[in-house]
């Protein structure tokens, strides 16, 4: 049988899915056989498996980082909100319903209990070690006897716990004591260590508070987890945009690449910009005014969406239809992805109503296709070669998520030719020099050859010379080994290794 770790956190975004993915990569590293698990995610940054089941992108990243392939065992439920009150629930990979979420969260969930706890055991009969995620908090007192992620699951596996918490958000010691004091005293003990995660500056000026902390609670403090910028791995959510990884991090660069993403509402998968974010001579942020897109900009993208009928209408609400359709008319560049490829024909309908009260709403026009949203979804890994002339014959790999299917699309406008066991068909929409493309491949931009070639025509617009491929698969191995030494250095692994009964290894303090 496995042994289960468990990462609690103190709140959202303190840094669990991270630190996860750390482990993951420390403990491979050292021989285990080891695979991530977060019961229940809410997510719309989500990942398909090989088998074409769908789970949040952070356990595909801590099953990458731990050297596996990513499977839907790994978060058996998935949450997907549609709205401020609805949610699709996605059950072991597939979608299990749409409900609201006085109904999800009051209603019985003994379904999707069985679930968690089929492939939990999945699992454990497969690997040495489980490295658990928790989600939020663990002590939401108003949902905590009907909670499926955190203190249940821990107990189900008979998990040992790390408790995070976010130094940066400022009360620290609160929220460290007010979590512990709101678990119950067989909820408690499985608590074994503290992380403070997120410190910047010197890590010694907080040893009175690490003492404080550990005479108080009775709890040793694992580690105090320095602040590392610009690391390179994909967040779980857009919590994360708020971060240095995608903020604007290089100060007017001369002759630098400009581009705009659109901060949609339902903003889905934004981790399929993040090549884009790493590369030096590129400025991209994301924004929800239209009046971003001014001179200077080489190229606005349309990203992916959960919900492409209300993100429509609130393009076409805020200016920023008209002001795309004068930047394309103007010779811009404009990209759109899954949702933002929907959005760029002349309408998207909705007959079933499973996005909008409204049967359709109309599309930026910038080409004359119009899609139509389905009650079935499209999960699946694909790939193949591009066939629109500027990028002719690159080959292309990714993975689709949508409820949609877009038709009329001219065959001189295809942007590539894709396959999934077996069937092949034409993907997305482009224009003959490039300037506008549509693709529903999340991904796409982690294709190195294609994505370097989309910037070195934007670099020559600019009369700046173009530049060579940068491997991005390079560049997130060394970001999960850079990761892995600083969680080395600054975590007490004795204690660790006594909790699994293993060896330490060496570099490990």
């Amino acid at each position: 049988m496995a042994k289960s770790l468990m990462v609690l956190g103190c709140a959202s975004d303190v840094g669990k899915s991270v630190l996860c993915a750390g482990l993951c990569r420390i403990f491979a590293q050292s021989g285990w056989a080891v695979a991530p698990f977060k019961a229940q995610n809410m997510s719309l940054n989500s990942a398909i498996t090989p088998s074409g089941r769908e789970i949040g992108r952070a356990q595909a990243v801590q099953a990458e980082a731990a050297g596996i392939l990513p499977n839907e065992h790994m978060n058996p439920v998935l949450l997907k909100p549609t709205s401020d009150y609805r949610t699709q629930v996605v059950l072991q990979g597939r979608v299990f319903g749409h409900v609201s979420a006085q109904q999800y969260f009051y209603g019985t969930k003994d379904e999707l209990w069985h679930a968690i706890v089929e492939s939990y055991q999945y699992l454990a009969d497969r690997y040495d070690l489980i490295v658990m995620e928790g989600a939020g908090s663990p002590v939401e007192m108003n949902l905590k006897d009907r909670d499926i992620a955190n203190l249940r699951i821990a107990e189900m596996a008979d998990a040992n716990i790390l408790l995070v918490a976010d130094i940066e958000r400022g009360g620290v010691f609160a929220s460290i004591v007010g979590t512990l004091a709101l678990m119950a005293p067989h909820e408690r003990c499985r608590v074994k260590g503290l992380v403070i995660n997120k410190f910047r500056g010197d890590p010694e000026l907080f040893r009175s508070g690490v003492a404080w902390l550990e005479e108080y609670t009775g709890i040793p403090v694992l580690g105090v987890i320095p602040y590392l910028p610009h690391l390179g791995l994909e967040a779980e959510d857009s919590l994360a945009l708020k971060s240095d990884q995608y903020q604007v991090a290089k100060p007017s660069i001369p002759n630098a690449i400009r581009i705009v993403v659109a901060l949609l509402p339902h903003l889905a998968n934004f981790t399929d910009l993040d090549p884009l974010f790493l590369e030096q001579d590129v400025e991209i942020w994301f924004d929800q005014d239209p009046a971003s897109v001014s001179e200077g900009v080489d190229a606005v993208i349309l990203p992916g969406t959960k919900n492409t009928m209300d993100d429509l209408q609130w393009l076409n609400e805020r200016g920023w239809t008209a002001t795309i359709q004068k930047f394309a008319d103007q010779g811009g560049t404009v990209f759109g992805i899954c949702g933002g490829l929907q959005m760029m024909g002349t309408r998207v309908l909705d007959p079933h109503g499973m996005e909008s009260s409204s049967a359709e709403i109309g599309g930026l026009g910038l080409f004359s296709y119009e899609t139509v949203l389905t009650a079935e979804k499209q999960t699946r890994l694909v790939e193949g070669e591009i066939v629109l002339t500027p990028f002719y014959g690159m080959k292309v790999k990714g993975y689709e998520i949508h409820m949609g299917e877009t038709n009329g699309v001219p065959a001189a406008q295809i942007f590539s030719r894709v396959h999934s066991q077996g069937h092949n068909w034409g993907d997305g929409v482009g224009t003959a020099d490039g300037a506008l493309v549509g693709t529903y491949l999340h991904g796409i931009f982690h294709n190195d050859v294609f994505r370097t070639a989309w910037l070195n025509r934007l670099r020559q617009k600019k009369g700046i010379a173009p530049l060579n491929i940068r491997l991005i698969d390079t560049v997130k191995s060394l970001a999960y080994d850079q990761w892995a030494d600083h969680l080395r250095a600054h975590l007490a692994w004795d204690y660790l290794h006594q909790w699994l009964g293993t060896p330490p290894a060496s570099g490990e303090r």
